[in-house]
């Protein structure tokens, strides 16, 4: 592991990424498309929304805590936008959540991404260890059209080339903990291979641990797939990471096999929240999930987490939700004697 993450407890407990969205910022967003507010006034309006989404998270005693991603309208359009070279049609997109029709039509030049501001707004609001989220490569050339590579293979390579350099800066700013959302994997189960060639390329001598986030999709609420994680092995055994995250609350734990089959070298980053449903889970019902998956895999390289981003649920759900999986956490650290 390239870099330890100072003053957790065992079993720590983070987010995957987003949080909920609340309704308000949603029309704000909104409006801003229409062009009704001006872009200083949603980002003065997104710095408060961002503020309360780490402050929810620290009251409900989340260990490893995000920005909410609430500046992003979804995970696309927040690296589309940026990317150089992507060339998009802004009067398309009408609702905030709605993606941009997005182009590249020649080689992508390298320049800033500009997430290192965004990075750094979390940093400066927290003294708790923190994780910045990055779309991967397979993800995102699913959703940008391609009219100049020769494959989605070739520029996934080249967007993660571009993409890699992003990274770096975000280290030298003093990111520690970078995950990689790869939902896409699970949509197109035989792009894997050249998916984990890119991942390589993507976070290829960037010093941070590396998390790799993949689920069966979250639009609207809803899942985009479904299956299991088997056809990830035993390909995902080459990704230079050093967790994965993955969904068992709304799935159950039979997967987890699949780590006592193949014994694969990651810590795990365990979905033990549902957060496709608006029932809040029991304290006691996620001790069981994490008792489940520790008959498998060591408290040691165990993380503890909802099984994908809090965005579609109603903030009073979802900050309840991340409550009882901090105290159904806690519950298993007293019998662990931590």
């Amino acid at each position: 592991m390239k870099v330890q993450l100072r003053n957790l407890p065992l079993l720590p407990t983070t987010v995957i990424g987003s949080y909920s969205m609340p309704g308000w910022l949603e029309r704000l967003k909104t409006e801003y498309f229409l062009r009704r507010i001006t872009r200083h006034e949603l980002d003065e309006i997104q710095d408060t929304a961002v503020k309360a989404a780490i402050k929810d998270q620290e009251i409900a005693g989340i260990d490893v805590v995000t920005d909410g991603e609430l500046r992003r309208d979804n995970m696309i359009d927040y690296f589309a936008e940026r990317l150089p070279g992507v060339q998009i049609e802004r009067t398309a997109k009408k609702f905030y959540y709605d993606f941009h029709d997005s182009t590249v039509r020649g080689k992508l030049p390298v320049a800033s991404l500009g997430l290192v501001d965004d990075f750094r707004f979390l940093r400066e609001c927290t003294e708790r260890e923190t994780k910045f989220s990055i779309t991967g490569p397979l993800s995102l050339v699913k959703r940008i059209r391609n009219e100049h590579y020769p494959s989605d293979e070739a520029f996934a390579l080249d967007l993660a080339r571009v993409m890699n350099l992003e990274l770096k800066e975000l280290v030298k700013a003093g990111a520690r903990f970078l995950q990689i959302d790869e939902p896409y994997y699970s949509g197109f189960p035989e792009d894997l291979g050249w998916g984990v060639k890119a991942l390589n390329t993507l976070v290829d001598g960037v010093n941070a641990k590396i998390g790799l986030h993949i689920c069966y999709g979250n639009r609207y609420g809803k899942p985009t797939w479904e299956g299991n994680y088997r056809y990830l092995f035993p390909t995902i055994l080459e990704a230079p990471v050093d967790q994965l995250a993955l969904e068992f609350g709304r799935r159950g734990e039979e997967d987890l096999d699949l780590f006592r089959e193949y014994s694969p070298p990651f810590e795990l980053g365990l979905g033990v929240i549902d957060i496709k449903t608006h029932t809040v889970e029991t304290p006691d019902m996620v001790a069981e999930r994490i008792r489940k998956a520790l008959e498998i895999i060591p408290a040691e390289r165990l993380y503890i987490n909802p099984d994908c981003g809090c965005l579609h649920l109603p903030r009073d759900i979802a900050f309840a939700k991340l409550r009882a999986m901090v105290e159904g956490t806690r519950l298993i650290r007293r019998e662990l004697g931590a």
